[in-house]
């Protein structure tokens, strides 16, 4: 399993964000995608979801371009955005009922129910989502990588709005998926244990945009 990225480059107006960006991440790695404000992280994270088209390059998964395996890919892939994607109208057992099944997946109540108070909301699973706190809207979200089948997870700053309970408790999910075969690419601009050991990085700031091996473990 592999995602391979080509020369990849995107422009937003006038101003190129990134250029000649490529890379190869299998799975048990963990990538971490940095820069400055404004510098494409976000539509880095959406171009390799295909969210967003590049200007030029291309993304491959199982050497494949994404667009001539567009459901595959997509079954494969778990995106989490700067928004949470949830209704303010619905209670959270019931966003995460509407999601998983937006995946194609289906689970029953309990076990959305049990993915609920794994990520910390006992409690709170019938509450209105307009009723919950920021971080609970989160943990609503986040609820789903704790039911989803896929291999690849992008996660556009997955630990923003989080209390220390479920920063920990979300950082040994991603720890668990990498370990099990499983790849990650994410944003934050949170220091966590997680990313301070020996992970892939990106700097969009630099000007080559080559992957880089941290290690300060």
């Amino acid at each position: 399993m592999s995602l391979v990225v080509n020369n990849l480059q995107c422009i937003r107006g006038e101003k190129e964000l990134f250029s000649g960006l490529s890379f190869v991440l299998t799975n048990k790695q963990l990538m971490r995608i940095e820069g400055q404000n404004g510098t494409g992280k976000t539509t880095l994270l959406r171009t390799l979801c295909g969210l967003s088209q590049a200007d030029d390059g291309e993304v491959l998964w199982h050497n494949l371009t994404i667009k001539k395996q567009d459901e595959v890919f997509r079954n494969e892939l778990f995106y989490l955005g700067h928004h949470n994607a949830i209704k303010a109208d619905l209670s959270a057992l019931e966003n995460l009922q509407i999601n998983t099944a937006l995946a194609g997946a289906s689970y029953s109540e309990e076990q959305l129910l049990q993915a609920l108070e794994d990520i910390g909301l006992f409690g709170s699973e019938y509450k209105s989502s307009a009723q919950l706190s920021q971080g609970q809207k989160r943990r609503v979200a986040l609820a789903g990588l704790l039911l989803t089948n896929a291999k690849l997870w992008i996660l556009d700053e997955p630990f923003v709005a989080l209390d220390g309970f479920a920063v920990k408790k979300l950082q040994d999910v991603i720890a668990s998926h990498v370990e099990n075969d499983g790849t990650v690419i994410l944003t934050t601009h949170q220091e966590v244990p997680l990313t301070q050991g020996k992970i892939l990085t990106i700097n969009l700031d630099q000007s080559n945009n080559k992957p880089n091996r941290s290690d300060n473990d």
